[in-house]
This record gives C-alpha cells, sequence and structure tokens, in this order.
C-alpha cells in the first residue's frame, strides 16, 4: 500500500514507536487483506481512524459492495484504533464484529470512520460508520479487541 506513509498520525505515537525501531506505517496499515481490496488508511489515532476503500473490485454478483468488504474496511479501522489505544506493550485481537448494511452502494468509494465506545485496559471497543460519497450511511458496525500483552522483542 504506497499510500500509507502519508496516515496522519499523531506526534506522541510517532515518537513512541521510533523509539522502537517500529516501522509506524507498516504496522498500522491495512494489512495484505485490506491492501488486495484497496483500503487506504487516511488519519489514525486512538480517537478517531479514518479509511477508504473502492467499491469497483469488492461487490457481489449484483454490483453491490459486498457485505463481507464492508466488514473488512471496520475491521481494519476498528483494529488500528484499538492497537493505538493499547500502545506499544498491547496488541489488539478482535473478538466481534457486527456489522449492519443499510444501503446498497455500486460506485465510487466509501469512507470509514471508527470512534471509540470503550476504552479499556482489556478490551476496546470501536463503532464504525461507513458512508459512500455522498455521505449516505452505507453500514454501521462495532468491533471489540481484546487487548494482549505483546511478545517480549529479542534483541
Amino acid at each position: 500500500m504506497g499510500e500509507q506513509q502519508h496516515v496522519k498520525f499523531p506526534q506522541e505515537v510517532i515518537d513512541e514507536y521510533a523509539a522502537l525501531g517500529i516501522d509506524i506505517a507498516a504496522l498500522f496499515s491495512a494489512g495484505h487483506l485490506g491492501s488486495r481490496m484497496g483500503v487506504e488508511i487516511v488519519e489514525a489515532s486512538a480517537d478517531r481512524v479514518v479509511g477508504t476503500m473502492p467499491v469497483e473490485g469488492n461487490t457481489q454478483p449484483y454490483g453491490l459492495l459486498h457485505g463481507g468488504a464492508s466488514a473488512v474496511l471496520a475491521e481494519t479501522l476498528g483494529s488500528v484504533g484499538s492497537m493505538l489505544h493499547g500502545g506499544s506493550t498491547k496488541i489488539a485481537v478482535g473478538v466481534d464484529l457486527n456489522c449492519t448494511h443499510h444501503r446498497g452502494a455500486r460506485s465510487g468509494l466509501v469512507t470509514g470512520v471508527a470512534t471509540p465506545v470503550h476504552r479499556g485496559r482489556s478490551t476496546a471497543t470501536y463503532e464504525i460508520v461507513i458512508s459512500d460519497e455522498e455521505g449516505r450511511r452505507v453500514c454501521t458496525a462495532r468491533l471489540t479487541c481484546l487487548l494482549r500483552d505483546a511478545p517480549a522483542v529479542r534483541s
């Protein structure tokens, strides 16, 4: 995902991961699946994660955005928010995802915005609203992640 170096991260997050020698853009990317689906993360903080995904290439046989594609976008954004909340000592593992599909999208980009519902010590829950280019809600999702201790870095 060549655009990932342009993600807006809070400076304190950049500094925290840089001190550990971690490529923050790679760590908080959409991963291999998201890359294949064209997911781009535009902005990322524990308070708000924004990303886009093209409808083209992510449709079901009727030509509408596939519900599973919306789920991939939602889980990606909610997971990034959860990882940023947990910080460098935690990893986020999705344990519950639910998606309600409100309307179909046939073309263009959809944009997802993830905002926290709950941020605790062991779990984080994010609501993700996915909208079409006209600002109409396509999907509402909720993701809960378990925050586990990150494995120790080996020298």
